[in-house]
């Protein structure tokens, strides 16, 4: 009997993946519901609680005025070139409508090309992020759109700039609730005015004056694009600093400019083979006249406070800008000779130059206040008559030292002071032909500490009898200091008040040759008095100052005080003509060439530690101090006023000549008389006068000589007076 073969075991099918299998499919589907749950609870708890009890910023303020932006206030010069701004961050707001098209789409294409289609958060932008942050393991790659940037850049302080998830939930936040508020075109318009752009430029218009000189209404292509490359990193991008970085950066934005068709292909290389240029104006760098503007930025700060450096307030100056930088010009080239040896024989006498202190470790970015090591200059130069401030030098390098030695310093004017003591005499009706005694004080003034004071000259020398024009052009300090002690030393501070001299003066007979300190802007505004015959101007900085709309919230008058008349004040002038002519700077002014009306006073401390010079035209008043901060040290031996200082103001009144027509002379008021004169005694003149001692003078009616001379006669015989 055949065996029967037993039955295969039936085989039921399997799955063929883990997938197919019921309850590995419901354990998965569970799982992903609940990590889904549980990931949509975090979101949603994350987005409702990262904003509670008011921890991020409301808009508010956006909405209730979004017209506003913080932006600096603007400062211009008296032909309204921009000279500087004032603010923690130089911003000028434009509209929308005055940015240039190729602004707009360079900044979208690099850094929200789906603005216009989003509503503050770009969810495919957050995946794409994510996926190549996976890949690179990494937080690497941002996904905030223009208005998460927007939130960041209104709200620095509430909204941190570390790179956490919080900061991004408080932007995606706040981006949502600007985006429910505003109109894509006024966040456009925020923004723009308000990105962060580097070299403390926040917005285009900004960035477009720092970098390239222009407005961003100007701005083309490539330029464009240079400034879009600019948020992902600005340090790193500036094109200043970083050219050719910069230029590959912007290469880049240009081909995301030709992806979304904002370009054609051709446009785009086009576009890239232009030349970066930059601007070389130093307003970008905020060093023009920088003494001048921060002299009137504490004036403005009391004024308007929080407003002047946030509000965009327009500042105009009465600065001349090739006036202020023919006047660094000249300066800096005399502080230059100086310490060359120029004037001490090839040897300067200092002890440490202003080039080895930049170059040595002592020069750092910390302010050294008002003592420095090194010489200083100060420079101001003001329209006669109206006292506006045309250039203004403060010290040497105000980066080292912000102390303004023109406004702020008080130092011994020397014998620019001796005018005021002249100008009394003549006040008072000494003509300027009375002989005074160029001869050592007999006895000496006992000074406060019992010793006797013997000033003397510089060169130690005595010229015994001599008018009193002679004594003021070659700056005698016997006779000054012997006709200011016959006027009386209050009659000569009343006559330096007049001139508008505050500083203290006290009544010692050594005020009469500057022995005690005076404000440099002061007393070289005193001189406007000589400049306008007889009407001093008060010093002014600024022409006005408007608001953003143009309204204007402050100008200041013009304030001219009546000193003396016009006859007196002539007879000063022309005495102080003679210094130029043939007094103490004739060497330096006429000699060097300039020969156009001026007069002035040289000036020189009896320790030699100051050096002035103060001359005018009819049109201009321009005074220079040299010396060192620490008035204890000196300049040099012999270091007079129109030997080391007088230079300097022969190339700046040369320098600002040379662009415009010659001042007129000082019309002679037609009362003045005239009558020839004997220098050697101060009566009229005779035909047996030697020809040398016969001088035609001008006088104030009443104080003219009316006796001839008596002393020279037929035969050499003459009578004493």
């Amino acid at each position: 009997m055949a065996s029967i073969p037993a039955p295969s075991p039936v085989s039921l099918p399997r799955p063929s993946t883990w997938w197919q299998n019921p309850r590995t499919r419901a354990r998965v589907i569970a799982a992903a519901v609940l990590g889904a749950a549980y990931l949509f609870g975090l979101g949603y708890g994350s987005w409702t609680r990262v904003c509670a009890g008011e921890h991020c910023p409301s808009i508010s303020r956006l909405v209730a005025n979004p017209n506003h932006q913080v932006q600096t206030s603007k400062v211009y010069a008296a032909d309204g070139r921009l000279i500087s701004e004032l603010g923690a961050e130089r911003r000028t707001v434009l509209p929308l409508s005055e940015i240039p098209e190729p602004v707009r789409q360079a900044f979208i294409a690099t850094e929200d090309k789906r603005f216009y289609r989003h509503h503050g958060i770009d969810y495919w932008r957050i995946l794409g992020a994510m996926k190549n942050d996976l890949l690179a393991m990494s937080f690497a790659q941002g996904f905030s759109t223009i208005t998460m940037q927007l939130a960041r850049n209104i709200f620095p302080e509430e909204i941190s700039r570390q790179k956490q998830l919080t900061r991004k939930l408080k932007e995606a936040r706040v981006a949502v609730e600007i985006e429910h508020n505003f109109p894509k075109d006024t966040i456009l318009q925020f923004y723009l005015n308000q990105i962060d752009l580097g070299a403390g430029a926040h917005g285009v218009e900004a960035a477009g004056q720092i970098y390239f000189g222009k407005s961003a209404r100007q701005l083309n292509v490539a330029e464009a694009a240079t400034l879009a490359a600019l948020p992902k990193a600005p340090a790193t991008y500036n094109p200043r600093t970083h050219p050719e970085r910069a230029v590959q950066r912007r290469n880049v934005v240009l081909g995301l400019m030709r992806d979304q068709s904002f370009l054609t292909p051709e446009e785009c290389e086009l576009w890239r083979s232009y030349p970066l240029v930059l601007t070389s104006n130093r307003t970008s760098y905020g060093d023009i006249a920088p003494y001048f503007v921060e002299w009137l930025r504490q004036q403005l700060d009391a004024r308007f406070g929080r407003d002047l450096y946030e509000g965009g307030l327009r500042v105009y100056t009465t600065l001349d800008l090739d006036m202020q930088q023919a006047a660094e010009r000249a300066l800096q080239s005399q502080l230059d000779a100086i310490e060359a040896g120029v004037y001490s024989n090839g040897k300067f006498p200092g002890k440490t130059t202003y080039r080895e202190y930049i170059e040595s470790s002592k020069a750092s970015a910390e302010d050294h206040g008002q003592y420095t090591q090194y010489l200083q200059g100060a420079l101001i130069a003001l329209d006669a008559n109206t006292g506006y401030i045309r250039a203004m030098i403060g010290g040497r390098d105000f980066d080292d030292s912000k102390y303004n030695r023109a406004t702020q310093a008080v130092r011994q004017p020397g014998s620019t002071f001796k005018p005021f003591v002249y100008s009394a005499a003549v006040r008072a009706g000494h003509p300027v032909t009375e002989i005074l005694d160029d001869s050592p004080l007999n006895p000496p003034v006992i000074q406060l500490d019992s010793t006797p004071w013997q000033p003397k000259d510089d060169d130690d020398t005595t010229l015994g009898l001599i008018p009193m024009r002679e004594a003021l052009y070659l700056s005698r300090n016997l006779a000054t200091i012997k006709l200011g002690m016959a006027l009386g030393e209050q009659t000569v501070i009343g006559e330096a008040r007049r001139y508008g001299i505050t500083t203290p003066l006290p009544p010692y007979p050594s005020i009469h040759i500057g022995s005690t300190g005076v404000r440099p802007l002061e007393m070289i505004a005193a001189y406007t008095a000589f400049a306008t015959l007889g009407t001093r101007a008060e010093p002014v900085g600024i022409l006005r100052v408007e608001d953003r709309q143009g309204n204007i919230l402050w100008q200041p008058a013009i304030r001219r005080d009546p000193v003396m008349d016009p006859e007196h004040t002539w007879l000063m002038v022309d005495m102080m003509k003679d210094v130029i002519r043939r007094g103490t700077a004739f060497s330096a002014v006429w000699k060097a060439g300039f020969t156009l009306p001026a007069a002035g006073k040289t000036g020189t401390t009896d320790d030699y530690t100051d050096a002035w010079f103060i001359g005018y035209t009819p049109e201009l008043v321009a005074g220079i101090w040299v010396g060192y901060d620490i008035q204890q040290r000196i300049l040099e031996h012999n270091a007079g006023g129109g030997k080391i200082v007088a230079p300097a103001w022969t190339a700046f009144m040369r320098d600002v000549y040379d662009r415009r027509p010659p001042p007129p002379d000082w019309a002679r008021p037609d009362s003045l008389l005239t009558r020839e004169v004997d220098w050697s005694n101060g009566y009229l003149a005779t035909p047996f006068c030697p020809q040398d001692v016969r001088h035609w003078e001008w006088f104030y009616p009443g104080t003219e000589p009316t006796q001839a001379c008596p002393v020279h006669a037929p035969f050499g015989i003459g009578v004493s007076p």
